[in-house]
């Protein structure tokens, strides 16, 4: 049995004790006064009202209590583990030395696709799941808890270590539960302190910055310091505010002209103490406080700064947020930064990656034949890798895609070769230029070439570049 099974039993068992004694008390004093007192009892008016006054009160005193008892429930009905409001009470009580979350990354996909029965059932059995393997590692008194439907709650005094060994158990040992098949991320935080709520938010922040079915590739978890999360979190404001923004420059060559004429722009963020900030860290955060609209106008400013510092053949082609890019205020604020500098709008190149289609495709369309009207060209990235890029290729005329890094690491493979000349075929009679990232060999840069990419781009064509060394060679 749970934890919260049992304390929310022994919560129901007060509570009916509570309700108990003074019914008892009441039943005392009205035997005492009424049938006790007097040899015969006689059914006046006044005995009649009291009686029921006695009963009237009594039931609804009980109906209030029972009604009080569901609606303060210690309980998540589905899992019965604790719901998020008595685990942070709990969590204040007990003050644990380790908090995790187990986070279902498949659930939605699941949920379209099995009854709502399975899908309860599935999360109550995971829930017991956990609760069994970390009784199996010795840990008997363990907070389990459920916040939103797929994240999984873990709080106890334990070492971070022993926490992650019985996670990792449950991803390889119960990747298929009930016949069907889960996927699972998991993110632990030590040294804990008293903002549980920030804690939790910070669990979401550490399963977001992970790639796709991290656990189940195996890929080691670190136990993260709760301290340092929050003093990063300051870090990231800090950094935006003061716009402390650290560009790199990855080169691509034009198998065309056998030239680099494009540059692809990754960002980290500064610290006040020089440290670099990646963008797995601070892009969750930023996106949590609301902040993703400020940052890409900071790093659109910030490259249309640097376009005049360089040659006019160079373009750069940097990924902006969909959100950023359908919201009015950004586009007044980045034509209106881009006509005040007066450079050529041509040498701009927004990325663009959605994993599911926007559900206005209509209007969003409209909002990019706006910059590209304007002179700006459009690409998509990681093409090819959802349904969402294939879906907008149909109903707009991009100017630029760049193809997910998996068609290139795995090259060699027949299937991945011939889904990538398909898709190259298919750009080229559309008229959209192809870029291909992740090149690392002789072997694929001839392979592309071979097969017709416009773009290369990799440690096999050239390291980034630093903002200064661009500046030096481009000036």
């Amino acid at each position: 049995m749970l934890l919260s099974q049992k304390e929310e039993r022994g919560r129901r068992f007060t509570l009916a004790l509570r309700a108990g004694i003074p019914i008892l008390i009441l039943v005392f004093l009205i035997f005492f006064t009424v049938i006790y007192k007097n040899d015969t009892v006689h059914l006046t008016l006044q005995n009649g009202l009291l009686l029921i006054a006695i009963t009237f009160i009594t039931v609804y005193f009980i109906y209030f209590l029972i009604n009080l008892s569901v609606q303060e429930t210690m309980l998540d009905y589905t899992t019965q583990g604790f719901n998020k409001k008595t685990f942070i009470q709990k969590l204040q009580d007990n003050n644990p030395g380790v908090i995790a979350c187990l986070y279902i990354e498949n659930l939605q996909s699941l949920s379209e696709n099995y009854s709502s029965e399975q899908i309860d059932t599935l999360l109550y059995t995971i829930m017991h799941r956990l609760n069994l393997l970390f009784k199996q590692h010795g840990f008997d008194k363990v907070l389990l808890g459920r916040n939103h439907g797929s994240e999984f709650l873990i709080a106890l005094d334990a070492d971070a270590t022993n926490v992650q060994t019985v996670l990792d158990k449950m991803v390889y040992d119960y990747h298929l539960v009930n016949d069907i098949e889960v996927a699972y991320k998991f993110a632990v935080i030590n040294n804990i302190n008293q903002d549980f709520e920030k804690i939790i938010v910070q669990l979401r922040d550490l399963i977001r910055s992970q790639s796709v079915g991290a656990q189940n590739k195996k890929t080691p978890t670190v136990a993260q310091d709760a301290k340092k999360l929050s003093r990063i979190e300051k870090s990231v404001i800090a950094s935006l505010q003061e716009k402390n923004l650290i560009l790199s420059f990855r080169p691509l060559l034009n198998t065309q002209s056998n030239k680099i004429d494009t540059y692809e722009i990754a960002v980290k963020l500064k610290t006040a103490l020089g440290e670099d900030i990646l963008p797995r860290v601070f892009l969750p955060i930023i996106n949590r406080l609301g902040l993703g609209r400020e940052y890409d106008i900071a790093l659109t400013r910030y490259i249309i700064d640097i376009l005049p510092l360089v040659n006019e053949t160079l373009s750069f082609t940097f990924n902006l947020s969909p959100f950023s890019l359908r919201d009015q205020n950004f586009q007044k604020q980045f034509f209106t930064y881009m006509k005040e500098k007066q450079i050529n709008p041509h040498r701009l190149i927004i990325q663009l990656y959605e994993r599911k289609t926007y559900h206005d495709l209509s209007g969003y369309f409209k909002i990019l034949k706006r910059f590209q009207a304007e002179g700006i060209r459009i690409c998509i990235d990681n093409f090819g890798s959802s349904n969402a890029s294939m879906e907008y290729m149909k109903h707009f005329q991009f100017d630029m895609v760049q193809f997910d890094r998996d068609y290139v690491t795995h090259l060699e493979e027949k299937t991945t070769y011939a889904m990538l000349n398909s898709l190259i075929k298919m750009s080229k009679d559309l008229h959209v230029k192809t870029v291909a990232k992740w090149v690392d060999n002789d072997a694929q840069k001839k392979k592309l070439r071979i097969l017709g990419v416009d773009y290369i781009q990799g440690f096999g064509v050239s390291k980034p570049l630093t903002e200064t060394d661009l500046i030096n060679r481009y000036n």
